[in-house]
């Protein structure tokens, strides 16, 4: 299995460290590095990488800006020489953290958990296309809390002005993203968009209720309902065989 991986670092030096890394590591082809969040934004977008190798403190912007950039994130491996980020990288659910200069063990440590990941993807047929995948993750910064969260875990969208409220596990964080700009990414056998405000993820749907006007209601497994509009309804029942 080929693994595609990108370095965004603003060291050079730190740069050829990993580089000098990588040529022990089979199956990990290098497709470019970056010194910047731009320049790291734009080899993202043109190499679709599986791998991103990302420095946290970075002048202008940070790494974790690069992220919130991102409609999809590549499996993340924190690099950095302040370990004071480290519990801050794990809020943000990346594969692994490795502090500087990096250990060539450690490394490798790090590269088997991609190896890994990268074959639990591959079982679940991630095949990288225009839109995202269930097992595809996407950056949300709300406030000082982040998260990488799987697309698949994500229970339903809500607007909230010009923003998106995400719904997953117990949090309710506010994504900068309009619903129709969330709607054209979003896999297409699992979220249906239920009314102007709100999408919602199939598989999280606990049961149906009829409600008034040839309307129906959707309670959702955490609890919460949403109705669906009257148009919707008569598509939501055709597409799920009601």
């Amino acid at each position: 299995m080929k693994i595609r991986a990108v370095i965004v670092e603003d060291s050079r030096l730190a740069r050829q460290e990993l580089k000098e890394l990588l040529k022990n590591q089979d199956g990990v082809e290098l497709v470019g590095e970056a010194e910047n969040v731009d320049l790291g934004y734009e080899l993202i977008q043109k190499e679709n990488p599986d791998l991103l190798f990302l420095d946290i403190n970075m002048p202008e912007k940070d790494g974790f800006e690069l992220l919130e950039m991102l409609d999809e994130v590549p499996i993340t491996v924190f690099t950095t020489a302040f370990d004071e980020y480290a519990i801050k990288s794990f809020e943000y659910n990346a594969l692994d953290y490795l502090l500087k200069p990096v250990n060539e063990k450690r490394f490798g440590m790090a590269l088997n958990k991609v190896r890994a990941k990268m074959e639990v993807h591959a079982n679940e047929g991630n095949d990288k296309g225009q839109r995202l995948k269930a097992n595809s993750q996407i950056f949300i910064k709300d406030g000082e809390s982040c998260w990488l969260v799987k697309i698949g875990d994500i229970s339903h969208f809500e607007i909230v002005g010009n923003y998106t409220r995400v719904f997953f596990e117990d949090k309710r964080p506010l994504l900068y993203k309009s619903l129709n700009q969330v709607e054209e990414k979003l896999p297409i056998e699992s979220f249906f968009r239920v009314n102007r405000q709100q999408i919602v993820n199939t598989n999280f749907i606990e049961s149906v209720i009829p409600w008034f006007n040839g309307k129906l209601k959707l309670k959702m497994e955490n609890g919460e309902e949403v109705e669906v509009s009257r148009r919707q309804s008569y598509i939501f029942k055709d597409r799920m065989s009601l």
